[in-house]
């Protein structure tokens, strides 16, 4: 083969080769070529959110529709603040169930939505105001030890 022939062809594969790099780190960073839809923010307000963590999953119907942006504490109501960012694809109604629940028995720890029936669409900033607190199974064991205990000594 001619030299300028290989010269050509490595080239290629090196061009390739790059183009697959920015492809990888474009779809990693979840950045999109085009921004069709602005992602927006929403906020909820938790009792206890348990063990979830800055950029976990925000799922409806089992979808991932946004991810949580960041945690707080509302140094007024001691609640935490959960405000998440959700794909600009999505739109939910306003009165959506904001719940915290679990993949598995011990699996991660997510924000679930559950769409309402309210003809009007949460605006970018708003709060839900309909939430659900994480289930702590901790206390779900102390509760039923302590019931079990006042049975048996009940007898």
């Amino acid at each position: 083969m001619n030299r300028s022939i290989i010269d050509l062809w490595v080239g290629i594969f090196v061009t390739l080769g790059l183009l697959a790099l920015l492809f990888l780190s474009l779809r990693v960073g979840n950045i999109n070529g085009s921004q069709l839809y602005q992602p927006y923010e929403l906020k909820a307000d938790f009792d206890n959110i348990g063990g979830l963590k800055v950029r976990a999953p925000v799922r409806s119907a089992g979808v991932v529709v946004g991810r949580v942006e960041s945690i707080a504490l509302d140094k007024s109501t001691f609640q935490a603040v959960v405000t998440m960012k959700i794909d600009g694809r999505y739109v939910f109604p306003r009165d959506t169930f904001a719940t915290i629940n679990t993949s598995g028995l011990l699996g991660e720890q997510y924000v679930g939505f559950d769409p309402g029936g309210d003809p009007q669409d949460l605006k970018a900033g708003d709060v839900i105001k309909k939430t659900q607190s994480a289930v702590v199974l901790e206390k779900l064991i102390s509760q039923f030890m302590f019931s079990k205990a006042e049975e048996g000594s009940s007898k």
